[in-house]
């Protein structure tokens, strides 16, 4: 096998690999975790001795 197979085959699984991420992400399962979770800098936290609390 020279370089330009090897690279070959590397760009396929990475290629492969690009697919199953987007497919996993754009998932219908994953629609209500997303969207929480999205939402979490938007949460108050009202717990005492954070870093960055005013006391």
């Amino acid at each position: 096998m020279d370089s330009g197979t090897i690279s070959g085959i590397v760009t396929a699984v990475f290629v492969v690999v690009f697919i199953g991420i987007v497919w996993w992400a754009y998932s219908k399962g994953n629609k209500k975790r997303f969207e929480e979770d999205g939402q979490l800098p938007f949460i108050e936290d009202d717990t005492p001795g954070k870093q960055g609390d005013k006391q």
